[in-house]
């Protein structure tokens, strides 16, 4: 779907990103995230996502690629046969880069599609309070994918993100 929202308007993308994030059900052991994937030449919105928008513990940005590989009747694993090579990634919240879950981190599920997303979008680093050290914007950018922070939405989308949680 072609997007109303202008090219290179990051503000714009993260913003439908945090409204996606809305959407997650509240709980004390995950963030509420959402995450939007672009292609950047036609500024189309090829997929959408939330923290557990589809079954299981499932991340914002495993829900995209998932509705992704379903769309083109490939695998997760070989999307970057069928992608674009131009996508940016918008997510709220740093892809995670451990899981303590035993899932694939979202980092890892990024990186299989190097060839694919040149830029990932993210509104707030992750906080330490589940993993205390986030490797994965380290990984992303030694695999060639440029990581930006989208400044000036980091109080609205930690509360978003943060909502369920227990505060102290």
């Amino acid at each position: 779907m072609t997007s109303s929202i202008q090219p290179g308007d990051h503000q714009g993308y993260m913003r439908l990103a945090l409204s996606l994030a809305q959407k997650s059900p509240p709980k004390p052991t995950n963030y509420r995230v959402g995450a939007v994937v672009v292609d950047i030449p036609s500024n189309t919105i090829l997929a959408t996502g939330y923290t557990l928008e589809l079954e299981g513990n499932t991340h914002a940005e495993q829900c995209c690629f998932m509705k992704l590989a379903q769309q083109h009747g490939v695998s997760e694993e070989k999307l970057s046969d069928v992608l674009p090579s131009n996508l940016a990634l918008y997510t709220t919240v740093e892809p995670c880069s451990q899981r303590l879950s035993g899932n694939l981190p979202c980092v890892e599920r990024v990186l299989r599609l190097a060839g694919c997303i040149k830029t990932v979008y993210v509104g707030i680093l992750e906080p330490e309070t589940f993993v205390q050290e986030n490797t994965g914007r380290k990984s992303l950018k030694d695999a060639g994918i440029e990581v930006v922070h989208i400044e000036g939405m980091e109080k609205e989308i930690l509360e978003v993100a943060t909502a369920g949680h227990v505060k102290e």
